[in-house]
């Protein structure tokens, strides 16, 4: 049985994406939502944060998701963090990497916020 998913560390660098993605989160699915518009942001935060979770974009300028998270498991804090990815890019392929590199699950954009935090649940629910 997993602890209870109650924070969430979610890094997103389009702002409106962003805005309604963590209201809906925390609205929604009463999450406490620590919010980062980059991965370099996520990096200075993730130490205090506390996360039970990740939820990371994949394409953003400078540090891609996948780049942050290489950079996140290198934090004691964040070694072990369950992962989810949220992107537009959801080819087979890319999927497979996504999840070659740990991730739970993918999810697609766009997403609807009134189902969000309820897919991050069955995720969280479904966990090993």
């Amino acid at each position: 049985m997993h602890s209870p998913l109650c924070r969430i560390l979610y890094v997103e660098d389009e702002p409106d994406i962003r805005v309604v993605a963590q209201m809906a989160l925390e609205a929604v699915g009463g999450f406490t939502v620590i919010a980062c518009a980059c991965g370099a942001h996520a990096l200075s935060v993730a130490p205090q944060a506390r996360a039970d979770l990740l939820l990371l974009d994949v394409m953003m300028p400078g540090m891609d998701g996948l780049g942050t998270l290489r950079a996140l498991r290198e934090l004691p804090a964040t070694a072990h963090t369950p992962v989810i990815f949220m992107t537009a890019k959801v080819q087979a392929a890319e999927v497979a990497v996504y999840k070659a590199m740990g991730a739970l699950e993918v999810i697609s954009k766009p997403f609807d916020p009134m189902e969000l935090s309820a897919h991050i649940q069955r995720i969280w629910a479904a966990q090993p």
